[in-house]
C-alpha cells in the first residue's frame, strides 16, 4: 500500500436512534444509525412475516386448481 493517500483507521463510537451506543472501528469519529441489534425487528423477535403468493398462487386460486397454504 501507498503511505499518506490512505485514510486513518480508528475505534469509533456509533449511536442508535434508540440511545443504544457501541465501539466499533471506521475512519470517522462518530456514527449514528438508525438500527442496532438491541432495536433491530430481526434480532428482537417482533419480526412480521407477510405471507404474499407469488403469480402461480393466485393462477392457482383464480382457477380453482389447487388450495394454498
Amino acid at each position: 500500500m501507498k503511505e499518506k493517500i490512505h485514510p486513518n483507521y480508528n475505534t469509533s463510537l456509533a449511536t442508535c436512534q434508540c440511545g443504544e451506543t457501541f465501539e466499533t472501528g471506521s475512519v470517522k469519529k462518530q456514527l449514528r444509525v438508525e438500527l442496532c441489534s438491541k432495536c433491530h425487528p430481526f434480532y428482537t423477535g417482533k419480526q412480521k412475516f407477510a405471507e404474499i403468493g407469488g403469480r402461480v398462487d393466485r393462477f392457482k386460486k383464480k382457477y380453482g386448481l389447487a388450495e394454498t397454504k
